[in-house]
């Protein structure tokens, strides 16, 4: 795949085309073209026969996997891949580990009430002038600011939310992929302040926004994460759908052993799979 400049994209609806829209993964492609975030690549400039957009570590293909060459999907080592059936044969020769990992999405219908909090706790939206405040959540959660470039521009996105005791910030609810129904969220709080309703009352603010805005708020977490689920069934999301992306490591050193990874992708030998 090489990687396309933005002055050289096709229009909107030509991107919309490739990749299937929806909740989740699907708000990634939106994401990219909204803020200007993440990658895209092709298999040829002119008329390609297939795509992919990566962002913060995760990625989506599109169109006719006889297209790909495994190798020239080098540059998105260990990404995230939610792909069509269709590629996996793909994956399987390109890289030398792919793990696939079950996932859960979820949309909200219901929101509860804001749980009770301290009255020396502060939530609201945040600014441009927190972006320091991000970053003092700590090298453990800065994951939260990748989608959008880091830091500072995800304090001025004006599409997070966070819970300040003291002039600290102690949980923040973000927009972690905006797409163009949907907006995928995020949560991050700081060890030692988990349980105490934070994040819920962050997310109701959230989601508040982007009801405003005119999308709906959707969830995506592991199948194993319990917290999150928890968490996602408390701010009153439910449970759409579930699916499966792969988590993929180095290149592949060589391709003498294209057949059994072929036979492993494609059901004829048991794939291992870990929680998330």
């Amino acid at each position: 795949m090489i990687e396309l400049f933005r002055n050289c994209l096709p229009s909107d609806e030509a991107w919309a085309s490739w990749f299937a829209a929806g909740p989740g993964p699907g708000a990634l492609p939106g994401h990219v073209r909204a803020t200007g975030t993440g990658r895209w690549w092709a298999d040829r400039p002119l008329e390609p026969r297939a795509r992919a957009v990566s962002c913060a570590g995760y990625a989506v293909l599109g169109g006719d996997p006889r297209a790909v060459a495994p190798e020239a999907l080098a540059p998105l080592a260990h990404s995230y891949f939610a792909v069509p059936d269709r590629f996996l044969p793909v994956l399987g020769v390109a890289f030398e580990r792919v793990v696939p990992w079950e996932r859960m999405i979820w949309v909200q219908d219901d929101p509860e009430h804001d749980p009770l909090l301290s009255p020396v706790v502060t939530v609201r939206r945040l600014t441009g002038r927190d972006a320091s405040a991000v970053r003092e959540l700590g090298p453990d959660l800065t994951w939260i600011a990748e989608s959008w470039g880091g830091p500072c521009r995800l304090a001025a996105s004006e599409h997070c939310w966070g819970a300040f005791r003291d002039g600290r910030l102690l949980s923040l609810a973000c927009t972690y992929f905006l797409g163009d129904r949907y907006e995928d969220i995020a949560v991050a709080t700081v060890p030692g302040e988990r349980g105490k309703g934070l994040a819920a009352t962050c997310v109701r603010g959230l989601c508040a926004d982007i009801a405003a805005r005119g999308r709906t708020p959707s969830w995506t977490c592991s199948r194993h994460n319990e917290p999150s689920r928890r968490l996602a069934a408390k701010a009153g999301f439910r449970l759409v759908r579930e699916y499966v992306h792969y988590a993929v490591g180095a290149p592949a050193a060589r391709a003498g052993n294209t057949v059994e990874r072929l036979a492993a992708m494609t059901g004829r030998r048991e794939s291992s799979r870990v929680p998330g």
